[in-house]
């Protein structure tokens, strides 16, 4: 397998997992605190990452470093989680899963502005062909959004978009895994502080589907998969590789669909196909 295969095989993989991200937020708020989730998922994702790098003795990013790692911390470890967990108290999981379909457009604007990335001209064509079919399906028959949900949704789709490709362009250097452990490690004291004075007023009320949410995020959207997105976006190319996120919102219907027994509309299957037709146009001429 060449590293541009290896690249879109992994993206995939890390897609997959961080489809199933708002969905676990959607149950993880009903009883948690935004500002809380949002901080205990960094925490124990940070707790987990200082251990793989002390476990396996890695050395400390060079102090050039640090401003992009806390770029990184920002959209993707702060920003996006926080954003996506206010806007699920004011729009369904469905609803909110469609404004991931934006990310690759904003990914490999980003792609461009920080990592010097030149897509051919037909790429952008396949890229707003895709992000235009996710829009159109959102507002044909998803349902379940308000104004102020949407905008924190816009917001948190343009923090991630720079953390991804932040993050992709430093994984080149330092590696997919070190980049989000590094960056979730210089988050932690801020996080922590931040978990200890939203802690929850009592614990006898939380559900079991809100611990399982908090688990989800915590380590496998906060750890996990971006270990195989950063590695594959850093050898498939932030770009093309970022197309994979069209996927996204269709993974997590079906999700939403099935956990959350919320409604999906009958065009998903439509549309999906309309994706991945973008999503090979996109790998062809990234």
């Amino acid at each position: 397998m060449d590293r541009t295969t290896d690249g879109w095989a992994s993206g995939l993989l890390g897609v997959i997992i961080f489809s199933g991200s708002l969905p676990a937020t959607r149950v993880a708020v009903a009883d948690f605190s935004p500002l809380f989730l949002t901080s205990a998922r960094a925490v124990i994702a940070g707790l987990l990452g200082a251990g793989l790098l002390l476990l396996l003795r890695q050395a400390r990013p060079a102090r050039r470093d640090l401003g992009a790692l806390a770029v990184v911390a920002l959209g993707v470890v702060v920003g996006f989680p926080l954003l996506t967990a206010l806007a699920l108290q004011h729009i369904t999981a469905a609803h909110s899963i469609v404004f991931i379909g934006l990310l690759p457009l904003a990914t490999a604007i980003f792609g461009v502005l920080r990592a010097g990335e030149r897509p051919k001209p037909v790429f952008w064509l396949f890229s707003g062909l895709g992000a235009a079919t996710v829009a159109g399906f959102a507002l044909a028959g998803s349902g379940g959004g308000t104004l102020t949900g949407d905008l924190l949704m816009v917001a948190a789709v343009l923090l991630c978009g720079l953390g991804y490709a932040e993050g992709a362009a430093l994984s080149r250097r330092l590696g997919g895994w070190q980049v989000i452990s590094w960056a979730l490690l210089l988050s932690l004291p801020v996080m922590a502080m931040i978990a200890l004075l939203s802690l929850p007023d009592a614990w006898a009320g939380i559900g079991q589907g809100a611990w399982l949410g908090l688990g989800y995020v915590s380590v496998f959207s906060m750890l996990i998969g971006f270990v195989f997105w950063y590695r594959g976006l850093a050898l498939g190319g932030i770009a093309g590789v970022g197309q994979l996120q069209l996927l996204q919102p269709f993974f997590g219907l079906a999700l939403a669909g099935l956990l959350l027994h919320e409604p999906v509309a009958w065009t998903m299957i439509a549309a999906t196909g309309l994706v991945v037709l973008c999503v090979a146009g996109a790998r062809r001429f990234a």
